[in-house]
């Protein structure tokens, strides 16, 4: 399948530190990836390379056929959808939600002097309902609950029909309720056929939804282990990756990790 992300031994060194050590790594169209490891381990450094916002140190990173360093990134972006809660931050509190989805459509937060068309305000009405955000649409950004605001999230990211979605802890600092609802949402996503190819990363083997494919392994910076999520996603890797003893249960696709210290 043709690629849309790949990492050559890629580095990204940071105060006489490599955050990033030596990855190789391969993103083909139609997988959707989970990248786990301990804090520090370097996910959302991979994601900022994902995603143009940073240049490795050394190595080739390419993104949709284009070589960073290589090409204009600004092209590039819109062509890439990223959800983050540093970029959540950035929204303005009182922009409508309607608007926080809308604006993807010029790569802006805020609404300003755009002219948009009929076509984009139906467009972004119809991803707001895919994403049961449709009764929200005159709310504004800063009243929503953090499970609303990651949904909005993630439909601005989808607005634009990306080529490749890129996902930091999506269900981070969710409740159980709103978490598991998101994760149903994301399931769905992940298995339509005309989803573009994902990479989401998580703390948590509890937090990947049901569709993903392919797991990512990091650790200090460097993968303990990559490839297709039923065969690499085991406790002897987890073990490895997290540094402890781990035992790691599966039922109906959700997975569930603990450790197992004086077990």
């Amino acid at each position: 399948m043709p690629q849309v992300l790949e990492f050559v031994d890629v580095v990204v060194r940071r105060n006489a530190r490599n955050i990033i050590d030596r990855i190789d790594w391969h993103v083909a169209d139609d997988e959707r990836w989970v990248v786990l490891g301990p804090n520090g381990a370097g996910k959302t450094t991979i994601l900022q390379l994902a995603a143009t916002l940073i240049h490795p140190t050394s190595g080739e990173v390419t993104i949709l056929d284009e070589r960073l360093g290589r090409t204009d990134v600004f092209d590039l972006r819109p062509r890439i959808g990223f959800a983050s809660s540093a970029m959540a931050r950035r929204v303005p509190p009182e922009e409508a939600v309607l608007d926080v989805v809308l604006t993807a459509a010029f790569s802006v937060l805020g609404r300003w002097n755009e002219t948009y068309e009929t076509i984009d305000e139906r467009r972004a009405r119809r991803v707001m309902a895919e994403w049961k955000l449709d009764h929200l649409a005159e709310r504004t950004f800063g009243t929503l609950s953090d499970g609303e605001q990651k949904r909005v999230q993630i439909a601005r990211a989808v607005m634009t029909d990306p080529e490749l979605l890129l996902l930091d802890e999506p269900t981070a600092s969710l409740d159980l309720g709103a978490r598991e609802e998101l994760l149903e949402l994301l399931s769905g996503y992940a298995q339509a056929p005309t989803t573009p190819a994902m990479v989401m990363v998580t703390h948590h083997v509890e937090e990947i939804p049901v569709g993903f494919t392919h797991v990512l392994l990091l650790r200090d910076g460097a993968v303990v282990a990559a490839g297709p999520l039923q065969e690499t996603l085991t406790a002897e890797n987890l073990s490895a990756t997290f540094g402890m003893p781990i035992a790691l249960t599966e039922e109906g696709g959700r997975y569930a990790a603990r450790a197992t210290h004086g077990d």
